[in-house]
């Protein structure tokens, strides 16, 4: 396949994919939070990685740590997330999904992580990789290409 045959299947994939996250429900326990795509990112993180500190879903996310520090403030509020203070430094706050939501967060992403599980198991952690910094490549391209910033 030539590089503009992959160019050409890419673009007109992309906003289908786009178009299909856009339209997964938001599972009824969590409608009422006006949950935003920002929020789906770090419960995404919380839940792949159990708990993480402020500064870690800020590396993860790629974002400040300011802006997460906002994000779960909200989210703590709304009862959706918990904070509790690092044993070991009490100057750092561990996060986590609170259990009464943890099953909803769990349904909300289980679609598009089974997916990607079918469509990455057969390859080999080489090839895996590939993929995944492809797609880190794209994004860091076309934020360049358009002028953008986290």
């Amino acid at each position: 396949m030539t590089v503009d045959r992959s160019v050409r299947d890419l673009i007109l994939v992309m906003p289908r994919l786009m178009a299909r996250a856009k339209r997964m429900p938001i599972p009824e326990q969590l409608r009422d939070f006006a949950l935003t795509p920002r929020h789906l990112s770090l419960l995404a993180l919380l839940l792949f990685d159990d708990e993480a500190t402020v500064k870690e879903l800020a590396a993860g996310l790629q974002v400040a740590s300011t802006t997460v520090s906002l994000v779960v403030g909200d989210l703590s509020r709304k009862g959706i997330l918990e904070r509790r203070e690092d044993e070991q430094d009490r100057r750092r706050t561990i996060v986590r999904i609170a259990d009464a939501h943890r099953s909803a967060v769990e349904g909300w992403l289980a679609a598009g992580a089974e997916s990607w599980r079918r469509v990455l198991q057969p390859l080999t952690s080489h090839e895996r990789g590939v993929v995944v910094a492809a797609l880190l490549a794209y994004e860091r391209e076309s934020m360049a290409a358009t002028g953008q910033r986290d």
